[in-house]
């Protein structure tokens, strides 16, 4: 099992300074993949309920940076390590707007890009951006079709109710399209990863809710006359790591770093390819990370 890490990016590691020492650090760390997340705003009175971390969003997500900006800083400062994103919210984008930044970040970092999407889970966003809460599903779908249009058509034309593109040239491409994770727990999320995804971009649930998702995933992938065996799954853990070990039933969200690890080790034979760790909302800053980041990169070694 491969392990990525959460680039630096909210929070108090919300600096240029903080990112482009995570990056660097990171790759010479030996980590395979480093990622980014998408948030826009966080309301004071949200009308939808956080999924995470009893409902309640983290503080620390008042300070959000820009997720292309980001992988941007992060492509310079690397050369070797995957960067992807987990996940951008792909509906609050114009589909060739989206289609040209993640092209950008895939050549200025010599073809390194995985592209991750969501539907995100705030209808509060969606209203800030002007996109419709309603029918996300659909949006999301027809998102997919225009960037592989732009991706790899040539000429790139596309028309709907929503966008009209005329035949065009667009350029520049990534060689072979570009990888196209998805996340999401619902059946309909599921049955779209393994219809048109190349892998999955889960979380830290338990093992056998985990196994039960990836079994749907990959039955969705043989009804669609593809191979599941081709699809990956990067499961993503937000830990709070402690010194003193946990109570076994807040694993793997609270625990030791021999703990966590334990857990995905579980989820490794459960079928997880990779692991995604964002140590923000538990480092106190930079060193602590990469001292977390190192400790797991041990346990794994």
């Amino acid at each position: 099992m491969e392990l990525g890490l959460a680039l630096a990016q909210y929070g108090r590691f919300a600096s240029l300074e903080s990112v482009r020492r995570v990056a660097r650090e990171a790759e010479e760390l030996g980590f395979a993949s480093l990622w980014v997340g998408d948030r826009l705003l966080t309301p004071l009175h949200p009308r939808d309920r956080y999924p995470g971390g009893g409902g309640t969003i983290p503080a620390e997500h008042m300070v959000f940076l820009d997720p292309f900006a980001v992988l941007s800083v992060a492509a310079a400062a690397t050369r070797r390590v995957r960067l992807g994103t987990s996940t951008l919210n792909a509906c609050w984008y114009p589909p060739m707007l989206l289609a040209r930044s993640l092209t950008t970040i895939d050549a200025l970092s010599g073809g390194r890009m995985i592209a991750g999407f969501g539907l995100g889970w705030s209808s509060d966003e969606y209203a800030a951006v002007g996109v419709p809460w309603k029918s996300r599903g659909e949006r999301l779908d027809a998102t997919l079709d225009l960037l592989h249009a732009a991706w790899t058509d040539d000429p790139v034309s596309y028309a709907d109710e929503r966008w009209q593109v005329p035949p065009s040239r667009v350029f520049p491409k990534p060689p072979g399209g570009m990888p196209i994770y998805l996340a999401g727990f619902a059946s309909s999320a599921l049955e779209r990863v393994g219809r048109r995804a190349d892998g999955w971009l889960g979380a830290a649930l338990p093992i056998p809710v985990l196994t039960g998702m990836w079994a749907a995933i990959r039955r969705a992938a043989e009804d669609a006359g593809r191979d599941p065996e081709a699809l990956r799954m990067v499961l993503r853990a937000n830990p709070i790591v402690t010194d003193a070990p946990a109570p076994e039933a807040h694993v793997p969200g609270m625990g030791t770093v021999a703990q966590i690890s334990d857990y995905l080790a579980a989820a490794a034979e459960a079928g997880a390819d990779e692991v995604l760790l964002d140590l923000q909302l538990t480092a106190r800053d930079d060193d602590h990370l990469l001292d977390l980041a190192r400790a797991f990169r041990a346990a794994f070694s």
